[in-house]
């Protein structure tokens, strides 16, 4: 089982939260600010490696938390 260290409540199970989406890249080229913010939202690298998310702790503080997670070998790399 995959164990997030929540900053407020400490090593927890990843069942207590809920997935908030990837933190893409956007790229720098795109200067629009309607077609960053889409990019921001709806356009996921989906990479198969380290990756920066978004969880939010539904079963604890009920607080948001930014982790790096490698997707390849299913283990949280900082929190």
């Amino acid at each position: 089982m995959l164990w997030v260290t929540c900053p407020r409540c400490g090593h927890r199970p990843i069942d207590e939260f809920k997935f908030g989406g990837e933190i893409p890249d956007v790229p720098a080229s795109i200067t629009d600010d309607a077609a960053r913010d889409l990019d921001r939202v709806w356009m996921f690298n989906n990479v198969d490696g380290v990756t920066t998310e978004r969880w939010f702790h539904e079963g604890g503080c009920r607080r948001w938390m930014t982790l790096k997670r490698d997707t390849h070998l299913d283990r949280v790399i900082e929190d």
